[in-house]
């Protein structure tokens, strides 16, 4: 088998009304998303999307020509590109895509089979006041979810606090609250610094008295001896991050240093598949939680849920989901059926070969900008 041709379609989703993410000071008027098709000489076709593989054609002739099964080649080739690039990922997600369909089945057995289905968190994208978001917390629990996560801006941390009270009180201590401070990395020209280590100890003293499940991205990446401490200071709250760092060599510095509880490498955005499948495994040998971080489109969220189904991830997979913000219906908007989660709040694994993707043609060629 041979890859004759990648193809790129580039879909713009307009938002009316926009939706205001929580980590992006522009509202977001529209949503991009990039579908990447593997295409062979014997008919199979992989697809993957999470990144806009931005000055991928450079790298075309990378992958022409060559066996799409050599998946560790491939790895690595992307790689080389990644340095000299964007991040190709979505590339590794669309070859495993074509593994799965050659061999009849789905990824996550090829990961290790350790689950076919996930508890699912949802995931809240938007900042709101206390009584929107119990408001949105009572639909999430109506809807079969058991958690979810809550977003607190750096300028307004009283009033993310009080969002997360509310919910604590409304809904009690059976239902787990995340809450997730976005200090990690930025979105391009936000220059503003990170809340400092003195004000993220103290935000994180005030949560731990919520019982909050665990406190994610709460410092800048390059903080590691910060995250150490926080971990130290606060055993009752786990500590979550990884979500963006592109570096295999610094996640692995991360495992060997103890330095967090949750590592949440996105498989189309940050490391890719295979990487992330290592990395996970050596955080769960070290008895750590590998939970994927999945804010992407419904191609992205399967990949993602196929590497951490493989593996055992957990105690959580991430939903994207902020209702009326953010919907399956929005994120979903090329899929012939939007991912959901079942009555049980748990998202499965598609029974069909590869990642299990199948893609509304219409919508493709009707959002297609390129």
């Amino acid at each position: 088998m041979k890859i004759t041709d990648i193809t790129l379609d580039h879909l713009r989703l307009e938002l009316d009304p926009p939706f205001h993410a929580a980590w992006d000071p522009v509202p977001r008027r529209h949503f991009d998303a990039t579908i990447v098709r593997v295409h062979t000489d014997e008919g199979v076709t992989g697809i993957g999307s999470g990144d806009t593989m931005d000055g991928f054609d450079a790298f075309r002739h990378l992958f022409i020509g060559q066996d799409p099964l050599h998946i560790t080649r491939h790895v690595k080739a992307i790689e080389t590109a990644n340095f000299h690039g964007g991040h190709y990922w979505p590339l590794e997600a669309a070859l495993w895509d074509i593994v799965g369909k050659v061999h009849g089945r789905p990824v996550s057995e090829l990961f290790g089979n350790a689950t076919k289905r996930l508890p699912a968190y949802a995931s809240c994208g938007e900042l709101k006041s206390p009584e929107e978001r119990v408001a949105t917390a009572l639909k999430v629990r109506e809807a079969g979810f058991g958690a979810m996560k809550i977003r607190i801006d750096r300028d307004r941390v009283s009033e993310g606090i009080a969002a997360v009270r509310a919910v604590r009180e409304e809904l009690g201590e059976d239902f787990d609250i995340m809450v997730d401070l976005n200090q990690s990395w930025r979105m391009a020209g936000d220059t503003t610094d990170a809340t400092d280590l003195a004000r993220t100890r103290k935000t994180l003293a005030r949560l731990a008295e919520l019982d909050v499940f665990w406190v994610e991205e709460p410092l800048p990446y390059a903080d590691l001896d910060g995250f150490k401490r926080l971990r130290a200071e606060n055993p009752g709250v786990r500590i979550a991050a990884g979500e963006m760092h592109h570096s295999t060599t610094e996640l692995l510095r991360y495992l060997e240093e103890d330095a967090l509880d949750v590592y949440q490498m996105d498989v189309v955005l940050a490391v890719g598949m295979h990487r992330a499948r290592t990395l996970a495994e050596v955080a769960r040998l070290k008895h750590r939680h590998f939970t994927p971080h999945s804010w992407t489109n419904g191609i992205g969220v399967l990949a993602n849920l196929h590497v951490s189904a493989g593996v055992g991830g957990g105690p959580y997979f991430e939903f994207p989901f902020d209702p009326p913000g953010w919907t399956p219906e929005r994120r979903d908007f090329m899929l012939a059926e939007p991912v959901r989660v079942d009555a049980e709040g748990c998202v499965r694994v598609p029974d069909a070969p590869g990642l299990g993707v199948e893609l509304d043609e219409d919508a493709v060629e009707r959002w297609r900008v390129g």
